[in-house]
C-alpha cells in the first residue's frame, strides 16, 4: 500500500490548543493550573496525533481574556505554528468528578473576577446566539474516560463565570475580530475537573489526585485527535445532566 509523503501525513494531523486557569476568588489552588506544565512537558507524547500541542494557563480576568485567545489561536507564519484545529479548555468545577460542558450560554453574572471586575456587560457576544454547542467528541470522551475509571458527567450549565465565558468565545468567532481572522477552531468544548485530592478533605466526593487528572487530560487529548483524524461525527448526549 503507497504511503504518504510526511508532509502530506502532519498536514492532516490536527493542531491543538489547551488550556486551564490560575487561582480566583475562593480557590486558592486550581487544579488546572497545576495541569498545563504537566501537558506541556510530555507534549512529544502526542506527536503521532497533533502536529502541535500548545499549553497556555489563563488568568482569571475579563479584561483581556479574548484579545489573548486570539492571539493564542492566530497564525504566526508557519503551518507548524497555525490555527488550532482543536481547543480544548479545563478549569476547575465541584468535586463531582469530570464535568464535560455541552453548551456554552451568551450571559454572564456578576462575579467578580481576580482583579475585582465585574463582567463588562450581561452577555459574552454582543448579537452572538444564545447558546453554542461543544464540538468535542463527547459521548465517546466519555466512555473512554469511564473505562479509564474516572466519574464522568455532562452538564448543560458551565456556570456564569470565566469558564462559560471562554468557552462561549473559543466557540464563537468573537476571539479573532480585532485581528480580522476566521480561526475558529473545529472542536472547541470545556471541561470541569473536580479538585485535587490533596486540597480538599479526603472525604470530599471524587476529588482527583494529580496522576487521575494527567489520565484525564490524555484520554481528552487523544480522544480529540483520533476523532479529528478520523473525521469523525461530534456526539452529543441526549440528556445534559445524564451520567455517560
Amino acid at each position: 500500500m503507497p504511503t504518504l509523503p510526511s508532509e502530506a501525513r502532519d498536514h492532516r494531523l490536527p493542531s491543538v490548543l489547551v488550556t486551564g486557569f490560575s487561582v480566583f476568588p475562593g480557590a486558592p489552588a486550581n487544579p488546572t493550573e497545576t495541569l498545563i506544565p504537566l501537558i506541556e512537558a510530555e507534549r512529544d507524547r502526542y506527536g503521532h496525533l497533533c502536529r502541535q500541542i500548545k499549553c497556555e494557563v489563563l488568568p482569571v480576568q475579563y479584561e483581556g481574556l479574548s484579545d489573548r485567545l486570539a492571539r493564542l489561536s492566530a497564525p504566526q507564519g508557519s503551518q507548524v505554528d497555525g490555527v488550532p484545529d482543536i481547543a480544548i479548555h479545563f478549569g476547575l468545577g465541584s468535586p463531582r468528578g469530570v464535568t464535560l460542558e455541552t453548551v456554552a450560554r451568551n450571559e454572564t453574572r456578576p462575579s467578580p473576577d481576580v482583579t475585582g471586575a465585574l463582567p463588562p456587560r450581561p452577555f459574552v457576544v454582543e448579537g452572538g446566539p444564545d447558546t453554542l454547542p461543544s464540538t468535542l467528541p463527547l459521548r465517546v470522551m466519555a466512555e473512554r474516560l469511564q473505562r479509564a475509571g474516572l466519574e464522568v458527567r455532562f452538564s448543560e450549565d458551565a456556570g456564569g463565570y470565566l469558564c462559560n465565558y471562554l468557552f462561549y468565545v473559543s466557540s464563537s468567532r468573537s476571539a479573532t475580530a480585532t485581528l480580522g481572522l476566521d480561526t475558529r477552531p473545529k472542536m472547541s468544548g470545556f471541561i470541569h475537573v473536580p479538585p485535587l485530592r490533596t486540597e480538599q478533605p479526603s472525604d470530599v466526593p471524587y476529588a482527583m489526585s494529580v496522576d487521575e487528572l494527567l489520565l484525564c487530560s490524555r484520554v481528552v487529548i487523544e480522544t480529540c485527535c483520533e476523532c479529528y483524524i478520523k473525521g469523525k461525527a461530534v456526539m452529543q448526549p441526549n440528556d445534559g445532566n445524564t451520567g455517560a
